[in-house]
């Protein structure tokens, strides 16, 4: 069955589960969990926590205000973005987040909600329910939404959808024109869906993101509306404003509640046996995958909102008929990359269902066997959904689960591979909540931090462009360019060429992927960068360094992926493909305007391996 309609129920009822009672989902999913178990925090002020550790004499109390040693490098090269950021930290202060010194966002988040829990107790609905969308742009499986709905339908108020557009979080936040554009496609969608249930979707552009919680407020008061919900971000900007909001909300006599929606399982929910946040990914999904058995009711697909309760037609009419913001002039696509990326990820929950479901249908049960394959797509293609929300990862796990006979992790199949995949993104996002200076512009090893990169620009913007004269490389680099999208192998084989063979600083090829990926994810894509750099949660030594030949000649054997992409290159028959200088295809090649290799591969992993092992012993 393919999901075209939105009207469909989910498979189980879920308005008779007793999570989605409203007195439960406050407990289960609204409150935000304490990361760290409240008999370890005091013994944590004394002693780094998983991850990197301290090596500061506390007495000598260091200044954790004062910038690294390399800030003004990072500062010239684009890295930190000084607009809107100070100079990149010194790696004793997040030292300072791993031992307890510094509050961590989700604590400070914690801490709103709880001084707060009296006057939120006393506020009772007024005119109308607000729901405030952000990354969650869709109905089907929507918990802040369901949770908005039910306040409204059991005190018959109107439901209104709220989203605000934020220029300053845009460029702060490096999202890509092509994910700024579907964004906007995708609300168009939404409103006419919310429409059709008589739900209205105010939307509006603020110049000024500190406007923001303030501007909520003023819009609440203005509709009369009590009640606020929204579903939570776990990135430091996001969580930070949510506290403010929080706390700006019970001053005004506004109650905000902002579910854990995001992630299957709720950051904070898994720990190891000494209690601490997993750094490495295998314990991590076996916990992962023992606690969705133990709690069912967190795989549980919330309902659809229904007609709206309340009179919105007649209350709230000026409000149906709103414009969907305009992209802001640096994240405008021409006609032509509007027309090719609309053809390419068309708009909205509808195609992310139908896109599941198809894919569970006709390639999942193989993806184990060929998702690596470069040449075609075996992939499921589905990340640019999740990135804008149209799709919810609980949603996907939860089809998959079904066709896999309701395993998670067992059967040996490609439902099972895919399921650890999509689980990735959830894991990602428990170590930024844990770990919150990797979304600071610093690793989850801040020593790597102090490595003697190079910041040469010309070798940055030949990585760019696609022309380094390695082809797997180089094809990778201009697909992202043509389709904002690239496949998960290639992604790990160019950040290691970067950061490794022409040691340039990983955290600017970071922030290129997010201005150019259409599923730019901040979490995921400094996960994946940290893996490829060897600076992350990864356990892999820095000693692994992807030799790009290799990976040419095993996923692209045939070297279509390479023909497809560098058309320079299509007249060279054979193994000469993956190196074209070095297999006797060098005429070819020179002849049609392919570079020689910039650099070689051997010469380059043995200047990283220095530099790698120098930082990881403190020199």
């Amino acid at each position: 069955m393919i999901f075209w309609c939105l009207r469909l129920r989910p498979p189980v009822n879920t308005q008779q589960v007793l999570i989605y009672r409203i007195s439960s989902l406050r407990r289960a999913f609204i409150k935000p969990v304490c990361i760290m178990p409240p008999q370890k925090r005091k013994a944590s002020k004394s002693s780094a926590t998983n991850g990197a550790s301290s090596h500061t004499n506390k007495r000598e109390k260091p200044d954790l205000t004062r910038p690294h040693p390399h800030a003004q490098d990072t500062e010239n090269f684009g890295i930190v973005l000084r607009e809107f950021y100070p100079p990149e930290m010194c790696n004793e202060r997040c030292h300072a987040y791993n031992n307890g010194t510094l509050e961590r966002p989700i604590e400070s988040l914690q801490k709103a909600y709880e001084d707060t829990i009296d006057e939120r107790r006393e506020i009772r609905p007024n005119a109308a329910v607000v729901h405030w969308f952000k990354s969650d742009l869709r109905l089907h499986d929507n918990r802040g939404l369901q949770m908005a709905y039910q306040v409204a339908r059991e005190h018959k108020l109107p439901l209104i959808g709220l989203y605000i557009l934020s220029p300053e979080d845009l460029t702060a936040h490096l999202a890509s024109a092509p994910r700024v554009d579907l964004t906007l496609r995708t609300l168009k969608l939404l409103q006419r869906d919310l429409n059709e249930l008589d739900i209205p979707l105010y939307m509006e552009t603020q110049e000024k993101r500190k406007n923001i919680p303030q501007r909520i407020i003023d819009l609440c008061q203005e509709w009369g509306a009590t009640h606020l919900f929204a579903d939570l971000e776990y990135e430091v900007d996001e969580l930070r404003r949510e506290a403010k909001i929080v706390r700006l909300c019970a001053k005004n006599g506004i109650r905000f509640e902002a579910a854990h929606d995001t992630c299957v399982v709720t950051p904070g929910k898994l720990v190891s046996q000494q209690g601490k946040q997993y750094a490495v990914y295998s314990p991590w999904f076996r916990a992962w995958c023992a606690f969705l058995n133990e709690n069912p009711e967190y795989l549980e697909v919330a309902d659809e909102p229904g007609s709206n309760p309340g009179d919105a037609r007649k209350l709230f009419k000026t409000l149906f008929d709103c414009e969907v913001p305009v992209a802001p002039a640096n994240k405008r696509l021409s006609e032509e990359e509007k027309t090719r990326f609309k053809d390419l990820y068309p708009e909205g929950e509808h195609e992310a269902l139908r896109r599941l479901e198809a894919f569970l249908e006709e390639k999942a049960n193989d993806y184990d066997d060929l998702r690596n394959t470069l040449a075609g797509r075996n992939t499921s293609v589905l990340s640019p959904y999740f990135a804008s929300g149209t799709l919810s990862a609980r949603t996907a796990v939860f089809q998959a689960r079904k066709k896999n006979k309701g395993q998670l992790n067992r059967n040996p199949t490609g439902y099972t591979s895919w399921i650890s995949e999509v689980a990735w993104r959830d894991f990602y996002k428990h170590v930024l909540v844990h770990w919150p200076f990797i979304c600071m512009n610093k690793c989850f090893k801040p020593e790597f931090t102090n490595i003697e990169w190079s910041y040469n620009k010309d070798h940055f913007n030949a990585w760019c462009e696609g022309k380094t004269g390695y082809p797997i490389v180089d094809a990778a680099m201009r697909q992202m360019k043509h389709a904002a999208w690239m496949h998960n192998r290639t992604r790990m084989v160019v950040s290691s060429f970067l950061s490794k063979d022409l040691l340039i600083d990983w955290r600017r090829g970071e922030r290129y992927f997010m201005e150019h990926l259409i599923d730019g994810d901040f979490a995921s894509n400094h996960g994946g960068w940290g893996f490829g750099s060897s600076t992350g949660v990864d356990p892999q030594p820095y000693f692994r360094i992807f030799n790009p030949l290799r990976q040419s000649e095993r996923f692209d054997p045939e070297g279509e992926y390479i023909r497809y992409w560098v058309p320079e290159l299509r007249a060279v028959e054979g193994a000469a493909i993956h190196d074209p200088y070095g297999r006797g295809a060098g005429d070819v090649a020179e002849k049609n305007g392919y570079p020689r290799p910039m650099v070689d591969h051997s010469e380059s992993r043995d200047r990283a391996l220095e530099n790698y092992k120098k930082a990881a012993q403190g020199h």
